[in-house]
């Protein structure tokens, strides 16, 4: 992976398939620890949103490849008090050997990335939330043995998370259907952009028919209906999307050897039912677990880690 090397992740649109694909491979062997890296480097992570997953598996990841962490909790640097992000981004690339962010504007992921030599992670934007998908890809393929040819429906928001599974699956060559209620698409230039790298070889659909889209699917997929900065929409947004919960009928339209995904956190009862999360076919705590395991093979590959 040294053509990663010293670059960085604002978008999966970065990577380029072969690229996605052996970072999958190198997640999964450092997974079953048939492969061991070392990197004795210093993480920041600047998160402006709440954070239980990206935040432990980014530090975890980080530890276990011998480097440490450093979190750089806006509320008590100088952010809070409104120093340019180009400021802050000039000072930290001074002292750190990488940085993972978690905001709103994917804007500002650029600018530190554009000021910042060393490599930035997008750790979830209001756009796009990469790091999730390439695990999510990552339990995909264990579960399938491949993502090639499967069919991934994502049903609900068309959120950062659904602007990012649009840019994995084209790239790894996957099927993928977004179903969300009219005026809560996906992006639409990142949509297009899909559609682009899928080259007509693979789907790339989008459609307001959640049981249409979920019929013969491999992968059925959700996320919260009102995402993080959205919290007072909530419950205007319950009756529109009650339609796209994934329960037991929705889920039965879908291959008898379908599986279940949730980025989490997960509102019960919403989005998705108790029966479903705790039902034979949820893959979400491996999914959860593999947060880990891809960020860990990532970090290795944009800091240039040594195996031991």
């Amino acid at each position: 992976m040294a053509g990663l090397k010293g670059r960085d992740l604002l978008s999966l649109a970065d990577f380029s398939p072969t690229e996605v694909q052996e970072l999958l491979q190198m997640a999964s062997q450092l997974k079953s620890q048939q492969l061991r890296l070392r990197c004795n480097k210093v993480l920041g992570l600047l998160f402006s949103k709440a954070s239980t997953r990206t935040r432990v598996s980014f530090t975890v990841a980080m530890y276990q490849l011998g480097g440490q962490v450093i979190d750089l909790n806006p509320n008590v640097t100088q952010v809070s008090r409104g120093e340019p992000v180009q400021d802050t981004a000039r000072v930290l690339d001074r002292y750190l050997d990488i940085l993972a962010i978690r905001t709103f504007a994917q804007q500002e992921l650029e600018i530190f990335a554009n000021y910042a030599q060393i490599p930035v992670i997008n750790a979830l934007t209001d756009l796009e939330h990469p790091c999730q998908v390439l695990a999510d890809l990552m339990t995909v393929q264990e579960c399938f043995g491949s993502c090639t040819g499967l069919t991934l429906t994502y049903v609900g928001d068309g959120n950062n998370v659904a602007n990012s599974l649009l840019l994995g699956c084209a790239l790894v060559g996957m099927n993928v259907r977004v179903a969300t209620p009219n005026g809560f698409e996906p992006n639409a230039a990142i949509l297009e952009t899909a559609r682009s790298i899928a080259g007509g070889k693979t789907e790339v659909l989008l459609t307001h028919d959640p049981e249409a889209g979920t019929k013969g699917a491999h992968v059925i997929y959700t996320d919260v209906w009102a995402s993080m900065g959205q919290e007072e929409e909530a419950n205007d947004r319950l009756p529109v999307f009650q339609p796209y919960q994934v329960n037991d009928r929705l889920l039965s339209l879908a291959d008898p050897n379908a599986i279940v995904l949730h980025c989490l956190p997960a509102h019960r009862g919403e989005e998705i039912t108790d029966e479903v999360m705790e039902g034979s076919q949820s893959q979400i705590w491996n999914q959860a677990e593999n947060r880990m395991h891809i960020q860990k093979a990532l970090l290795a590959s944009l800091l240039g880690a040594e195996e031991i």
